[in-house]
């Protein structure tokens, strides 16, 4: 079996989690929307994922909207083996299915209790704060940190991190509360969080990645294919694999609906990289060799 990526410990908190995670936004319908299209099998990735030994779940209430969080309620409940669970405020879904900002304090913290409730916990482990704009001001950013640490006095959420915030915002956060964790976007090609990374790992602090395909080129894409296949693995793995071996403070909560895809991605955390092959990965961005 994988060691899931080795573990990592949140600092100031007691939780340990390995390395490797899983995401739940891929549990509901197409768009992140509605139920499920085979409601048997995302309840089985989701028992699968914690019985491979998982014990990092991601979600947020506006994933479905509050499906994803009811499935994993329905599959784990009442928790007998209890992940640490990461939510996040800060979006809500229009009857579109749009993605739109829900930032007041009123709205943050009535997204907390709906966590709870759909989860079925009694706290959530960590809430981010997820930032739909990079220019929100470090007042803005302090607020809404305030919002969620108030829920952290109730009893509802034990920690606080950040999510889709720039090295400043996290800065603003960090002069309110502790912050926990960091969650952008980043993989193989996006890389403008390098910098954050290593600030972060000398804090002891997890940075947690998304999207770690997006944003490749079809060039870029068709190297990376070239560069699993000389491994036998799949470009998903391998791009998972360079991240874990990116630097210690790597989580990954990487997402699927598929129990063939869970096992995938499992798998990825014990893919070795040849120091030759990560060369070339790191010249797809450009990068030099580290």
């Amino acid at each position: 079996m994988s060691n899931l990526g080795g573990t990592f410990t949140f600092p100031g908190t007691g939780l340990t989690v390995h390395r490797m995670g899983f995401g739940a936004m891929q549990l509901p319908g197409k768009g992140v929307w509605g139920p499920p299209r085979d409601h048997e099998q995302a309840l089985a990735v989701v028992r699968e994922a914690v019985d491979s030994g998982i014990d990092h779940i991601d979600t947020a209430d506006f994933y479905g909207p509050e499906i994803a969080n009811q499935l994993i309620r329905e599959a784990l409940f009442p928790y007998p083996r209890r992940p640490v669970v990461v939510s996040k405020i800060g979006a809500k879904r229009g009857p579109d299915a749009s993605w739109r900002p829900a930032t007041s304090d009123d709205e943050i913290v009535a997204a907390i209790k709906r966590n709870v409730e759909t989860l079925g916990l009694a706290k959530i482990d960590i809430v981010n704060v997820r930032l739909f704009d990079p220019s929100v001001p470090p007042a803005e950013v302090e607020r809404m940190v305030r919002a969620v640490v108030s829920c952290v006095d109730r009893g509802l959420v034990g920690h606080v991190g950040m999510s889709n915030a720039s090295a400043g915002q996290v800065r603003a956060a960090q002069g309110v509360a502790p912050i926990v964790c960091v969650q952008n976007h980043y993989n193989l090609i996006r890389r403008a969080d390098d910098a954050m990374i290593d600030d972060l790992a000398a804090q002891g602090i997890p940075y947690v990645p998304f999207f770690p395909l997006g944003g490749f080129s079809p060039i870029q894409s068709g190297r990376l294919d070239e560069l699993a296949r000389r491994l036998d693995v799949t470009p998903m793995q391998l791009a998972l694999a360079w991240l874990l071996a990116r630097s210690p403070n790597v989580l990954l909560i990487p997402g699927t609906s598929s129990l063939a895809h869970l096992r995938e991605n499992i798998a990825a955390a014990s893919v070795e990289i040849p120091e030759e092959i990560a060369r070339e990965l790191n010249a797809l961005a450009g990068k030099p060799v580290s």
